[in-house]
């Protein structure tokens, strides 16, 4: 192999790359990244056994070949050399880089023993907004569970509808549903769950993007394809295997009937649990005080050691007084991933699932559970 390209794109596909290597005392072989040339690309790919991610760029291939490399040791020399061309030459598994004032040789590994990457031939795919889809998505990511006792509400369940896409996740005590409207119908309708890891990937790679991403799918794999600007070709692809076992009908948690409904400012809302929270016990404990009467809430929290903290928010309210406790980490959660500059929070009862949703944006819902106060 030998090819000549810019310092800064050969970067730029290394820092992708290397996001999903770890140090693998199992198998060492994938702490590495195999390049490779395809036509007029160079290929760059890592992977985990769980997902893979290929990087092509197109520069002048002089001559086609492949050469595995310690990934994040390449990545950190190269972004010290000066912004030229350099040129990559495979010999003898090793890798060769010339570039202004340096010459230098870093050990390889048999190419062969890099795992064989599966790939997605004739398989059924849709377009969607690849900005649009992240957005969706970023809303989502963090609330799936960490636990693998139940794996199948460790990953971030995606349902292929014929106008739309459902995300949702959940970890037992909050969930969260995002529906993304689509412009052009899928012709088939499926369903999967999607690890979290290559989750956040998807968003940290692709999420600033504009263009128009491909999602393909089988049974137990998916794959994301970003395309290149300047010819038809792939620029990045993520793949990832699917979990098995079947998602829980969650849409049998999120309350149809509400006690009380308040409509609120969303940042008045977050600013003061933030506050109550530095003042909260054990239990993260918040509560919350609806007051109809004077149209706003109470929220309160205290410590034994440390003191306590009352605050009101006026407030658009309907319904019954009621006074709910919450994990405040699981509020502000909810509050973040809303963006809308009023929130609506219903309560259905005391101890029953609240939800929060943005005003004017049917799209987004977040449920979550109430704690018993202490």
């Amino acid at each position: 192999m030998k090819i000549e390209i810019l310092k800064e794109n050969f970067k730029n596909g290394l820092n992708i790359t290397e996001k999903i290597i770890g140090k693998n005392l199992s198998l060492p072989i994938l702490d590495n990244v195999l390049i490779s040339t395809e036509d007029n690309f160079l290929n760059l790919i890592s992977t985990d056994l769980e997902t893979t991610i290929k990087i092509w760029i197109l520069t002048k291939v002089i001559k086609s070949g492949k050469v595995v490399v310690p990934a994040k040791f390449l990545s950190n020399f190269v972004s010290l050399l000066p912004d030229e061309k350099i040129l990559l030459e495979e010999k003898k598994q090793n890798l060769h880089i010339e570039c202004k004032n340096f010459k230098n040789q870093i050990q390889g590994y048999n190419p062969d023993e890099f795992p064989i990457i599966p790939k997605f031939d004739n398989l059924e795919y849709f377009e969607i907004d690849n900005k649009k889809f992240c957005q969706g998505l970023s809303q989502i990511v963090d609330i799936a569970s960490v636990s693998q006792i139940r794996p199948e509400i460790s990953g971030v369940y995606f349902v292929f509808l014929k106008n739309s896409i459902k995300i949702a996740a959940t970890d037992s005590f909050r969930l969260a549903e995002k529906n993304i409207f689509l412009e052009t119908p899928i012709k088939k309708e499926c369903s999967f769950i999607l690890p979290q890891k290559p989750a956040r990937e998807i968003i940290n790679i692709l999420g600033e993007r504009e263009g128009a991403l491909k999602i393909y799918f089988s049974p137990h794999q998916t794959l994301f394809e970003f395309p290149m600007k300047e010819v038809v070709h792939p620029q990045i692809q993520i793949a990832s295997r699917l979990i098995d076992g079947e998602y829980p009908n969650y849409e049998e948690i999120i309350p149809k009937k509400f006690k009380t409904r308040v409509i609120l400012k969303r940042d008045d809302f977050l600013s003061q649990i933030k506050t109550a929270s530095l003042f909260s016990n054990k239990t993260n404990e918040v509560k919350i005080t609806t007051n109809i009467s004077n149209k706003e809430i109470e929220i309160f929290a205290q410590n034994p050691n440390i003191g306590q903290n009352q605050s009101v928010i006026p407030c658009k309210i309907e319904g019954d007084t009621m006074e709910v406790s919450f994990n405040y980490k699981f509020l502000i959660d909810g509050l973040l991933n809303i963006k809308s500059s009023e929130v609506i929070f219903d309560i259905s009862k005391e101890e029953g699932p609240c939800v929060l949703k943005p005003v004017g944006d049917l799209s987004y819902i977040y449920v979550v559970m109430p704690i018993k106060s202490t």
